[in-house]
């Protein structure tokens, strides 16, 4: 093996493997108080590193170009990818919404570690603090408490049809042929599709069930209803139900992250004949980075109501579907 060779497999391995070792150590259960996967340091400081140490243990010729510092540490972040996919311990769900920040924080590590490099000066003792500071902020973070976040997400259709034939398929929505689902994002994230809707009955206290494929299940009660114009109703999702080979543990709806609480179903008139079907929800996110969590949240949301409303619209304009 070569000089070349063998410092290439060093720059990538190392990060590589790093990262690897890192994973395995924050998703110990026992140790879950000090370190979660679910956290700034995980999500944002590892790939950082990552891109630190690709660069700093790269051929000092090679650190001299930007495109090299920026791109090259993302070989490591999609080697993680692969063994993580590979070894089941992160879904595709979780890393195409996680990859964006990865790469961006691996591109800036890369720099950083570029940085050091040239210093020549103490560069190794450095890169050692930099190699150690997840285990250091990990139990720090532990400490602050994530502070819950209640999001809306808010959609509409507008339908040519009278506002009773929208009504019933609002309140009911019979099973829902695979051809007839737009949801692509959701889809596409692995995420179960829907398949019908029940009511018991019309009216405060009365009982859906927006039934999903693998088992998810949208246990609502009605809270407010008033006919041919607006049911408001709790939602309640078991994540047990779910199939755990469904979705990961990290984005599983109902589950210790991401909750549903409530939606809201709006019928409006038009000036112009036409009926403004909106359709809202509520969901919280338990997470210490909210502000990108709900951002992915309010997506999937959308993405799941814009989908019904399109089958409410369609069998709405065309009875005979």
């Amino acid at each position: 093996m070569n000089s070349k060779t063998k410092n290439v497999l060093i720059a990538i391995g190392i990060p590589t493997g790093y990262a690897l070792i890192l994973r395995l150590l924050f998703g110990v259960n026992t140790w879950s108080d000090l370190f979660s996967v679910m956290s700034i340091t995980f999500l944002f400081l590892l790939p950082t590193i990552v891109g630190a140490l690709t660069v700093y243990l790269s051929r000092p010729e090679k650190t001299k170009s930007i495109s090299y510092r920026i791109f090259i540490p993302w070989i490591p972040v999609l080697l993680f990818l692969i063994v993580t996919i590979s070894l089941s311990l992160e879904g595709w769900a979780c890393w195409l919404m996680i990859l964006p920040v990865f790469l961006i924080a691996a591109s800036i590590g890369g720099l950083i570690g570029a940085y050091l490099k040239n210093r020549g000066k103490n560069e190794r003792l450095h890169i050692s603090i930099v190699v150690l500071l997840p285990f250091i902020l990990g139990p720090i973070e532990s400490l602050i408490e994530s502070i819950p976040a209640t999001y809306q997400a808010y959609t509409y259709i507008d339908i040519d049809a009278p506002a009773e034939e929208i009504w019933d398929h609002v309140t009911r929505v019979k099973e829902i042929p695979k051809e007839q689902d737009t949801g692509y994002l959701t889809r596409f994230l692995g995420f179960p599709r829907p398949v019908k809707a029940e009511l018991d009955f019309e009216g405060v206290g009365a009982c859906r069930e927006a039934i999903f494929t693998k088992g998810l299940v949208f246990h609502e009660t009605v809270t407010e209803y008033k006919d041919n114009e607006k049911m408001v109703f709790t939602i309640r999702v078991n994540p047990h139900e779910i199939l755990s080979t469904t979705l990961d543990e990290h984005v599983v709806i109902g589950g210790q992250y991401f909750d549903v609480l409530n939606g809201t179903y709006e019928l409006e008139k038009l000036p112009n004949g036409l009926h403004r079907l909106h359709l809202y929800s509520h969901f919280k996110m338990n997470t210490t980075f909210n502000f990108y969590a709900g951002w992915w949240g309010k997506w999937i949301m959308k993405d799941i109501q814009n989908n019904i409303l399109k089958v409410e619209k369609q069998r709405a304009e065309n009875p005979r579907i």
